[in-house]
């Protein structure tokens, strides 16, 4: 009689990178470690490109029937190709570079431990996501259609994204948000935009800054929005709306010392305040915004040109993350 399992249908993994940001060598022999322990069928390797950043990778990647696909790169190679996978099935295992690698930030992986990251793409278990789907109107009314997984926002970080040096980014790293973070708080511009959460009655108002979130945290783990879950259905919504030095006082003792530190203890927590006059929270599955004028937005820490009117909804559980075994 001949052995089942030697007529079993063998799996096979799948790598998405970014040729400028990873170290294939070191990652080629780990993953090859990982086949033969596994005995997985070897592993297919697709680079992106500043053509294909992603998302046309992800769709071979869904037509090859790999079992799991792991991403190489840092925030924009993980959005782009969590883009490319939104309505399939294969699970994604993230092995974090770059400066920001939020997302592994927020589901507390390991961000410099290449072997545990490619043992949890071969033996992790599934865990689902939330996405966040995106349409984006432009100043001319075209549109385009994206994904993001950690935050979406207007303002302080998209005009942060757009006065940094990309160059001094690359050689240092979030220090090269130092000086465009002193250029932006110069601009006095406020969003005023009307706004309609949950399909509801449309609202006008004004801030400096709109984030929608799926997570919570930031580099440094400053702790923005400490309610974003990123598999509660929902967004955790910011409105940043400073008057002055005062209003900037208010949200860096909300964010940083109430969210970073008292909210880790009992005692701490019964000292927070509710809410302060700069800085709303406010929860939804969907929001569409309208804004004056069109303004700067990014996602996942990517710019992504001028908004005038966007709209976002969550896909609930859409994305499949490995996770180490023991999570």
């Amino acid at each position: 009689m001949r052995d089942a399992t030697s007529t079993a249908k063998r799996q096979r993994a799948a790598v998405i990178y970014n040729p400028i940001k990873v170290d294939l060598d070191a990652i080629a022999s780990v993953v090859a470690q990982e086949e033969e322990a596994n005995k997985w069928d070897e592993t297919v390797w697709l680079p992106t490109s500043e053509d294909d950043p992603g998302q046309g990778r992800a769709k071979e990647v869904l037509e090859s029937g790999a079992s799991v696909v792991i991403v190489a790169g840092g925030d924009g190679t993980v959005r782009a190709v969590a883009e490319g996978l939104q309505g399939g099935s294969i699970p994604m295992a993230l092995l974090p570079s770059g400066t920001g690698n939020l997302l592994a930030r927020n589901l507390d992986l390991s961000l410099d431990d290449i072997e545990l990251a490619v043992h949890t793409a071969f033996t992790g278990v599934d865990r689902k996501i939330d996405l966040g789907l995106i349409e984006i109107t432009r100043a001319d009314r075209a549109t385009s259609h994206h994904v993001f997984l950690v935050m979406a926002g207007l303002g302080l970080d998209a005009k942060m994204l757009a006065n940094t040096d990309d160059d001094l980014k690359k050689k240092a790293g979030w220090l090269a948000y130092v000086t465009a973070l002193a250029l932006t708080l110069r601009d006095k511009n406020e969003l005023r935009f009307h706004y309609a959460l949950d399909r509801g009655p449309s609202r006008a108002t004004r801030a400096h800054t709109i984030i929608v979130a799926n997570c919570g945290f930031l580099p440094s783990n400053i702790v923005l929005l400490p309610d974003a879950a990123v598999d509660d259905g929902e967004f955790d919504i910011a409105l940043l709306r400073p008057e002055g030095i005062v209003g900037w006082v208010q949200i860096f003792v909300k964010v940083i010392w109430e969210n970073g530190v008292l909210r880790r203890t009992k005692a701490g927590r019964a000292l927070m305040t509710r809410e302060v006059s700069a800085l709303r929270y406010v929860r939804a599955t969907e929001l569409g915004v309208r804004l004056q004028h069109a303004e700067q937005i990014e996602l996942d820490g990517d710019g992504f040109g001028a908004a005038l009117e966007f709209h976002v909804r969550v896909d609930p559980g859409g994305l499949t993350i490995k996770l180490p075994p023991s999570s």
